[in-house]
C-alpha cells in the first residue's frame, strides 16, 4: 500500500514543474504590481502633486494591515487549516480588489483635495488599495512557498523556490523597465492598469493549478494523515519558541528592508546622485530582479545538492553592506558604480532567498510550515512597513537640498547609511544562526535533495 501510494501525481518531473509554472505565472504579476509606481515616485509629485511622505505613506501602507491587523498571521493559519487551493484563490482575489482600488485613487480621485488622515483623499484611497493587494500578495507568497515545500519533497525544493523567485523578480523587472515609457505614452495610470489586467490572468492561473492540487491530494488520501499532522493551534507556541524561527525571522526582516524600500528609492538615487536618464533609470534599478531571474535558482541547485544554506545566508548579507556603503559615499558619483553595485546587489539578492526559504522547510514540519512562513512574513512586513516611512521622514527632516519645478531633490547619504545598518545587522544575525545550527542540529549546511 504505502509503495503504491508513493507513485504521485508530482513524482512525475513534467508534472511538478508544470505545476510550479502555473503558480508562478500568479506571483510574477503581484510582483509587477508590487513595483510598478517605484519608477514613477517624480510623476506622481509632478503630475498628481504627492511629496515624499505622501510616497512613504503609500509604499508603507502594503504592510499596514498585514501588521497592525496581522493579516498575515490570520492568512498563515487559515492556509494550515483550510490548504493551499482555498487559501491561494483568496489571496488572488483579494490582489484583484486591491489593484483595483489602487487604479481608482490615482485616476477618478486624483484631483479630489480631500483630505483623511492627513492626506488627499487620491493618496488614502490609492494607499488604502495597496494595503488591500498587500494582505494578498503576501498570503500568496506564503502559499506558493507551502505549495512548493509540499509539491517538492524531498526533490529539487530549492531549486523550485529559486525559480519561482526568478520569475517573480521577473515582473518586478518589467515593472521597473516599462513604468516610465508607457506612462509617458499613454497615462501615469496605465502600467497599474496593466498590472490588474495580469492579476487577472493569474487568478484563473490559480483556479487551473487547483485542479492539479486537489488530484495530488486525493492520491495521498490526506483524510487519514495522523495526528500529529493535523494542524493544532499549539502549533503557534511551538513556532515561537523555536530559537531558529526568530534568527531566520530577523535574518529576513533586516534583508528585505535593505532590498525591496531600498529599490522604492532607488530610481530616484539613480538621477539625484548619478545623473542617469529617469527614462533608464527603473532598468538600472531592476536588474537586481534580473540577475534573479538567472542567479536565483543556480544558487537553489547549489542549496539543494550541496547544503551550505546558512554560508549562502551570511556571503549574501555581507555583499549588501558593500554596497549600500558605497551608496552612501557622497565622492562616489560615476553612473557606472552605480550599475556595477546594482549587479551586485542582485547577487546577494538571489543568494540569500535562495537558502532562506529552503530553511524554513528543515527547521519546522510540514504541519507547521504555513504558520511558521506566515508568522516570519508578518515580521518581515514590520520592516516594509516602517522602513518607507522612516527614509521619507529622513528625507523631508534632512535631505532636502532644492526643487526643480516644484519637485523636491534629496541627497540620499543619511538614508544609504540607514540601509547600511539594517545590512550590518543582517550579519551579526546570519552568524548567530550558524551558531544555533550548530547547537540544535537543523541541517541548514546539508543537500535538500534525498540520494
Amino acid at each position: 500500500m504505502t509503495e503504491q501510494l508513493s507513485k504521485k501525481l508530482n513524482d512525475s518531473k513534467a508534472t511538478r514543474w508544470m505545476a510550479l509554472g502555473v503558480v508562478a505565472f500568479t506571483m510574477m504579476a503581484a510582483y509587477y504590481v508590487n513595483d510598478v509606481m517605484a519608477p514613477l515616485k517624480t510623476m506622481l509629485e509632478s503630475d498628481l502633486g504627492w511629496i515624499s511622505t505622501d510616497y512613504g505613506y503609500y509604499t508603507g501602507a502594503y504592510s499596514f494591515l498585514n501588521v497592525f491587523l496581522l493579516m498575515l498571521i490570520w492568512g498563515g493559519l487559515i492556509l494550515d487549516r483550510f490548504g493551499i487551493r482555498f487559501t491561494g484563490k483568496l489571496s488572488a482575489i483579494l490582489m484583484v480588489l486591491g489593484t483595483a482600488l489602487q487604479y481608482y485613487g490615482i485616476t477618478e480621485l486624483a484631483d479630489s483635495n480631500t483630505i483623511i488622515l492627513g492626506h488627499k483623499m487620491g493618496v488614502f484611497i490609492a494607499s488604502s488599495g495597496y494595503s488591500i493587494f498587500g494582505v494578498g500578495a503576501e498570503v500568496a507568497g506564503i502559499t506558493v512557498t507551502k505549495m512548493i515545500a509540499k509539491w517538492f519533497k524531498g526533490k529539487e525544493m530549492a531549486t523550485a523556490m529559486g525559480v519561482q523567485v526568478a520569475l517573480a523578480r521577473l515582473g518586478s523587472q518589467a515593472a521597473y523597465s516599462v513604468a516610465i515609457p508607457i506612462a509617458k505614452h499613454f497615462t501615469l495610470a496605465t502600467p497599474v492598469f496593466i498590472g490588474l489586467i495580469l492579476l487577472v490572468g493569474g487568478t484563473i492561473a490559480f483556479f487551473a493549478f487547483s485542479v492539479l492540487d486537489k488530484k495530488l491530494d486525493s492520491q495521498q488520501d490526506v483524510t487519514v494523515e495522523s495526528e500529529e499532522e493535523k494542524f493544532s493551534i499549539k502549533n503557534v507556541g511551538t513556532i515561537l519558541t523555536n530559537p531558529g524561527f526568530w534568527l531566520i525571522a530577523l535574518l529576513c526582516v533586516l534583508f528585505y528592508s535593505c532590498v525591496f524600500p531600498f529599490q522604492k528609492f532607488a530610481s530616484e538615487l539613480m538621477v539625484s546622485k548619478y545623473a542617469i536618464d529617469p527614462d533608464f533609470a527603473g532598468s538600472i534599478v531592476g536588474l537586481p530582479a534580473l540577475g534573479a531571474l538567472v542567479l536565483t535558482p543556480i544558487f537553489g541547485g547549489v542549496v539543494d545538492r550541496k547544503g551550505k544554506a546558512d554560508t549562502i545566508m551570511i556571503i549574501g548579507a555581507a555583499m549588501l553592506i558593500f554596497v549600500h556603503f558605497i551608496y552612501a559615499m557622497p565622492a562616489v558619483n560615476n553612473w557606472l558604480v552605480a550599475v556595477v553595485l546594482m549587479i551586485i546587489l542582485g547577487i546577494a539578492f538571489s543568494l540569500v532567498p535562495s537558502a532562506m526559504w529552503p530553511s524554513v522547510a528543515k527547521i519546522f514540519p510540514a504541519n507547521q510550515l504555513g504558520t511558521a512562513y506566515a508568522l516570519i512574513f508578518f515580521i518581515q512586513n514590520i520592516g516594509l512597513w516602517g522602513v518607507p516611512n522612516l527614509i521619507g521622514w529622513v528625507q523631508k527632516q534632512y535631505c532636502i537640498v532644492g526643487t526643480v519645478d516644484g519637485v523636491n531633490q534629496y541627497d540620499y547619504t543619511i538614508p544609504m547609511f540607514v540601509f547600511t545598518g539594517f545590512a550590518v545587522l543582517s550579519l551579526i544575525i546570519g552568524l548567530l544562526l550558524r551558531v544555533a545550527n550548530k547547537k540544535y542540529g537543523y541541517g541548514l549546511e546539508k543537500a535538500n535533495i534525498k540520494k
